[in-house]
This record gives structure tokens, sequence and C-alpha cells, in this order.
């Protein structure tokens, strides 16, 4: 809750005129409390993991031939039925677990310093530190993810998540509920070492949830973000690390950016494919241009 009666008395206490966005944040907070606040966060994820997956289905049911020149394993097909059944144990496994850790953990958001009064911090300071914390993201992210492929591990907690060789956007987060605590731990990570505004953390929480489930669209669509952003890969990467599935030791990979998998050598068997594919292409084109000119003679 801010320590404001008005607009006025923001203004003398910050000694200038509020902003557009500041305005908007100062009518709309200023009589909600922190708490509050911090709660936004589970409507946002809740609408992220349901709505955001719908937009791929709908693609791939409502214009399927465009769907599938992008489409990774082509041959895998997941049914509107499979799709809802994996969403409902989705949503159980968000109202029992996710939502009940989110609403209980307001104290630690606290105790780490993410603020809610003004001013609002800078589109400088908002990419800045979403940038640590998704770099602090990758690298814890992709230590736990690794731990999950061990052999006692995976066997008895990940494999849950890997019951889809080819992964679906509703499918971004079947997991064992061991894995989403641990998974939970890199996302306050970063905004527990470089704590913000709120409004930083609920849009940190937002792209999250958005990469993620990117990631496991199994799509590789021309206009996603991730084709603008260095050293990144996209659903293509991640995609590849579900298809080998049990003895996967490649690809950790997670959130953006893939510099661990190339630092600790485990992106080899990845290169190593879209090596021989690419061989596998030009031979087939050279083959194809050599059995055309065959013929015309």
């Amino acid at each position: 809750m801010l320590p404001y009666s008005s607009l006025q008395e923001a203004e003398a206490a910050m000694g200038r005129s509020l902003t557009f966005a500041e305005t908007l944040w100062f009518n709309y907070s200023a009589n909600k409390s922190d708490y509050v606040l911090y709660c936004h966060n589970i409507p946002l994820i809740f609408f992220l993991t349901t709505f955001l997956p719908i937009v791929y289905v709908v693609i791939e049911f409502l214009f399927p031939d465009y769907a599938a020149s992008y489409k990774i394993q082509p041959k895998i097909k997941v049914s509107l039925y499979e799709n809802f059944k994996v969403y409902l144990g989705v949503m159980r496994t968000f109202f029992l677990l996710v939502a009940p850790i989110l609403l209980a953990s307001h104290p630690s958001v606290q105790m780490i310093g993410i603020r809610t009064s003004l001013p609002l911090p800078s589109l400088l300071e908002i990419a800045s530190q979403l940038l640590v914390y998704f770099l602090i993201e990758d690298y814890t992210n992709y230590w736990i993810h690794r731990f999950f492929h061990c052999k006692w591990m995976y066997n008895n907690i990940h494999v849950v998540h890997h019951e889809y060789t080819a992964p679906t956007g509703f499918a971004t987060q079947h997991a064992h509920w061991f894995r989403y605590w641990c998974l939970g731990i890199p996302s306050f990570l970063g905004p527990s070492i470089a704590p913000g505004h709120m409004v930083t953390f609920l849009l940190w929480l937002a792209l999250r949830q958005f990469e993620a489930i990117e990631n496991h669209s199994g799509y590789d669509f021309p206009w996603t973000y991730k084709k603008f952003i260095p050293f990144s890969a996209g659903a293509e990467y991640h995609d590849y690390h579900h298809y080998v599935g049990e003895k996967s030791q490649s690809n950790f990979w997670h959130p953006i950016f893939t510099y661990c998998d190339y630092l600790y050598g485990t992106d080899k068997g990845y290169r190593n494919r879209k090596k021989l594919l690419a061989q596998q292409e030009r031979w087939s084109k050279s083959e194809g241009k050599r059995a055309k000119g065959e013929h015309m003679r």
C-alpha cells in the first residue's frame, strides 16, 4: 500500500510530477496491500498457463498446413482430448501445490526487498534486472536439470515430465511435485540477489512462464522472439532433449541462453545431429538435381 493519500501528496514527496505509468500504478495500487499486489502472480501464471498453449492448438487445428511446416516432430500428434487431460493434471498441481506456496511465500519477498512504492523503475533498470534474472536462472536451472537426469532422480521424479517425447504447450508444467519445488528456486534466486520493484518481479514471472511454454510448444515458428536473441535457441533445441528422453545428457538449457551447454559440452549430441541432418539434406538435393539432369537427357 502506497504511503500517500493523493496524487498531489505523492508528487510533493517525490519533488516532481508523476509519469503516466506512475499515475496508473498509483491509481491501481494506492489502496491495495503489498500482499494483494504480490498475489497477482497467481492469476497471472494461471492465465498464461491456460491461454498461451491454446494459441498453438488453434494454429495447429485451424491452419494445419502452416503448422505442419514448422512442427518439430511432425509424426507425433497430440489430440485435443490428450491436451485437455494433461491440462487438468497441471491445474490440479497448480491449485494444490503452486498457488499455496505462492500465497505463503510473501514474507520471503518482503525480506529480500521487493518494493511496491514510487517511483517506478526506469526501462533500463527493468531490462538490466531481467537480464540478470535470466542469467542466474539459466545457470542454476542448468545444474538442477542435470541433477534430475541422474538415474535415480530421472526414474523416480523427472520421468513424469519426460512422458511427452514431443512436448506441447499444455505439457510444459506436467511434472512431479518435487521438480516443481526445485525448479522454482532459480526463479526466485535472481530477484533475491538483485531485488527490484513489484512490477519488475511480476514481469519476470510472466516472461519466465511465456518462454517455458514456447520451449515446449513443439513448433519452431519463424516469428518466435528467440530468433532475435543471441545465444538462445528456442523450441527445437529443447525438443531434442525430450526426443532423446531417458538417455539424454544433452541440451540441459531451459530458459533463454545456451551458454552453459556450450561451456560444459552438453550440446555436442545436438550439434552433431544438426550437422548430420544438414549433410543428408544437401545429399538429397544433389541427388535430386542429378536425377533431374539425367531425366532431361
